[in-house]
């Protein structure tokens, strides 16, 4: 994507009503006037709150709010050129159950209150195989920490991947931190596999399927 294009869409962004780009400065200083009301101010009703964490162009939170209207969506990703798309057509297509956040995704507990969030789903994040970038898996403990602070006590959380190596990895970090609801190292070859986790496909993990690589699910509590 030209930097042009990407400067039009930072731009378009900024009109949006169903996108929301605080400063890190104000987060961290506590300064962030959604926390704690996203279904008050945000939605304006008492659905249930579903995030994902690093949503790329938003398609997944999309296609989720379409399927699930008695439920509230937000996407959340730092690069909004990227979610752009998402936001788009989803106020072309007047889905008003779906919002995205543009920030870090470790910053999550300065952007929800403690209970706010009834489920999370991660899609396709980057695995980081190396050992020395083990922290920024999305599913290393202390995002996980984070991630409990923002979830109801019963609130789940749901990884879809190509990557078996991050499959294996979070299975065996929630074995120690938290309670394995479902897991499945090929969700397509899997009549039982939940239809949230089927229904809906990515750009990338249309790709991932025409090469034939299994697609695993993960889902779980902490």
């Amino acid at each position: 994507m030209g930097s042009k294009n990407k400067l039009k869409r930072f731009k378009e962004n900024l009109t949006f009503s169903n996108v929301i780009q605080p400063e890190r400065a104000s987060l961290i200083a506590g300064e962030f006037l959604w926390k704690g009301k996203w279904n008050s101010h945000f939605f304006k009703n008492n659905n249930p709150i579903v995030l994902e964490l690093g949503c790329g162009k938003g398609e997944y939170s999309l296609h989720l709010a379409k399927r699930n209207p008695n439920k509230n969506f937000i996407g959340i990703d730092i690069k909004g050129a990227r979610f752009w798309r998402g936001a788009k057509t989803a106020l072309d297509t007047q889905v008003t159950n779906v919002g995205f956040l543009r920030t870090q995704i470790e910053l999550i507990a300065y952007c929800f209150d403690k209970d706010e969030i009834d489920e999370i789903w991660i899609t396709f994040p980057d695995p980081q195989i190396k050992y020395k970038r083990t922290k920024h898996r999305l599913t290393h403990p202390d995002f996980l920490a984070a991630y409990k602070k923002v979830l109801k006590s019963k609130g789940c959380i749901h990884l879809k991947t190509d990557s078996s190596f991050l499959f294996g990895y979070t299975l065996g970090i929630v074995s120690q931190v938290g309670v394995i609801q479902y897991a499945n190292h090929d969700i397509y070859n899997n009549p039982q596999a939940p239809e949230d986790a089927t229904a809906v496909q990515t750009f990338y993990e249309k790709m991932f399927l025409e090469k034939g690589q299994p697609i695993t699910y993960l889902q779980f509590s902490l």
